[in-house]
């Protein structure tokens, strides 16, 4: 018998991937989602086929989730314009984590990889409207989908499998170089976007507004923070030269460990979050993850327990001493520290550990990735007010780290995403170009050259990605709400676990956290 209600299991049918890695649904191991034109459209026939929910936060969470995909794959058809639907399908690295005896996982990985032949087939056949932007972005990830192919599997699966991964590449590079130059979705769209899965109302004039306001505070934040390190110099400057401090290659996963460690402490310490189970590991990224400096993949709800990963990434040994100093500068002990935070503790670590506990099958399987980046932005800045910095900094004394290098990491990658919100507004309603979001990301962040270029082109294949300045803002304005009601029996612990409590609910809906906190 079927344990996922009906119109669960139709929502997971659409979007295996997501399914099977976050919520931990391993039926779908060795499967690939049907994102052929007629597979999709089926898929959206099966939607909403089935019981409401008891709970009318519950039902109100799987409608919007409904309702989201009928609008990004029904209305919008991104699965034509896309190609990252397709290639989140294709990704192996998910059998990586240890969720499951190897030879159980080695076997899933056969299945995955014979099946890759038909899925590129469905995605040639969908991807007819890919923006030159778009396939120039995403073609190093769609590259990179081979070496994950692991060593040992029998030599006909491989040769197939990448047979069919070198018809995709032919097909993305031939729409890098004669594809639409527009992006853009338009303004409209985006909002929809935005909202309809979130169960909100999306003003992109308003959070245009809020993300200039956002970017002038965080702004103002670096300059004081700055100052106590270096007051005759600009802050940018201040910064540039901070995250040139860093481990070398060999020290990168010690740093991040004992950062891991430190977080984890703290949050416990303060009891900033409903749970403080679980083991967290820190190792290096599987061959399919060094595009990422650094992510994290949790114990997923339907999944046994198990360790959550931690994953970093060193520099890859055959790159020029430039580039991999660069990359390094993300693991400075500037910027680490607010990383881990957002990572793993009070971040996604311990957000992993509530999903776990979270009641009824939607708030177990259904994830809105707006709250949960936002959730983890939040908890940055909130472990800054609750004296992480100055208790760091006391804990690590032979580090040289003071109390304003580790607010100024957390202001540098806070305005590396608010700079992601402005930028994804002004691309797909066309205020702004790439190449002007690029000069943005190089004036209001410490990112220059590659880096800032990076970001900016992020825009055109991820819109959404301006969801971790969005969910804080929410968040921090829940908390206001929260404060006001609650008067004396306001606390942050009470205030956690009732947006929590809801699993990794639409922003529109947290305000039941309010209600039933």
């Amino acid at each position: 018998m079927d344990d996922l209600a009906p119109r669960l299991r139709a929502i997971a049918d659409l979007t295996v991937a997501t399914i099977r890695e976050e919520g931990g649904r391993h039926e779908y191991d060795g499967r690939i989602a049907d994102l052929s034109p007629e597979g999709v459209r089926a898929g959206l026939a099966r939607l909403g086929a089935g019981e409401p929910q008891d709970d009318p936060h519950d039902e109100a969470h799987l409608a919007a989730v409904e309702q989201g995909l009928r609008y990004e794959l029904g209305e919008l058809e991104l699965h034509r314009s896309n190609p990252g639907y397709h290639l989140e399908e294709l990704d192996l690295c998910c059998y990586d984590k240890a969720y499951a005896p190897e030879a159980e996982r080695r076997s899933a990985v056969e299945r995955h990889l014979a099946a890759w032949p038909d899925a590129v087939d469905a995605a040639i056949a969908s991807l007819d409207r890919v923006s030159a932007p778009v396939a120039t972005a995403l073609l190093p990830g769609a590259r990179g989908l081979a070496d994950g192919v692991p060593a040992g599997v029998p030599e006909k699966l491989r040769a197939g499998a990448l047979a069919a991964h070198g018809r995709l590449i032919a097909h993305l590079e031939y729409a890098a170089a004669e594809g639409d130059p527009s992006a853009a979705l338009g303004g409209a769209a985006l909002a929809r976007l935005m909202g309809t899965s979130e169960a909100a109302e999306v003003d992109l004039g308003r959070l245009a507004e809020q993300a200039d306001a956002e970017r002038d505070r965080l702004t103002a934040l670096l300059a004081e923070s700055a100052a106590r390190i270096d007051p005759d110099r600009p802050a940018l400057d201040v910064a540039r030269t901070l995250v040139r401090d860093h481990p070398d290659s060999f020290g990168v996963l010690d740093a991040a460990r004992a950062w891991t460690d430190y977080s984890i402490e703290f949050t416990r310490e303060r009891d900033l979050v409903p749970y403080h189970d679980g083991e967290c590991l820190v190792t290096t990224s599987p061959a399919s993850r060094r595009w990422a400096t650094a992510m994290l993949s949790w114990s997923g709800p339907a999944e046994p327990d198990g360790p959550t990963y931690y994953y970093v990434t060193p520099p890859d040994p055959a790159w020029e001493p430039r580039e991999a100093a660069e990359w390094l500068e993300m693991f400075s002990a500037t910027t680490l520290p607010g990383i881990t935070v957002h990572e793993v503790a009070p971040g996604h670590f311990s957000h992993g550990r509530a999903l776990r506990r979270a009641p009824g099958q939607v708030r177990r399987t259904l994830f809105s990735m707006s709250f949960a980046e936002g959730w983890a932005h939040y908890a940055e800045e909130m472990c800054l007010e609750e004296g992480f910095a100055a208790a760091a900094a006391r804990r690590f004394p032979d580090g040289g780290l003071t109390a304003a290098h580790l607010e100024i990491g957390v202001w540098l990658e806070a305005l590396i995403r608010v700079t992601r919100l402005a930028s994804a507004i002004g691309v797909h309603t066309g205020a702004l170009t790439v190449e002007e979001a690029t000069r943005r990301f190089a004036a209001d962040t410490h990112l220059t050259g590659p880096a800032a270029r990076a970001e900016a082109e992020r825009a055109a294949h991820d819109p959404t990605y301006g969801r971790y300045t969005w969910g804080k803002l929410v968040i921090l304005g829940l908390r206001d709400q929260a404060r006001a009601r609650w008067g004396a029996d306001f606390s942050l612990k009470r205030f956690h676990t009732a947006m929590l409590d809801l699993g990794s609910p639409p922003l529109g809906l947290l305000g039941t956290a309010l209600e039933r906190g």
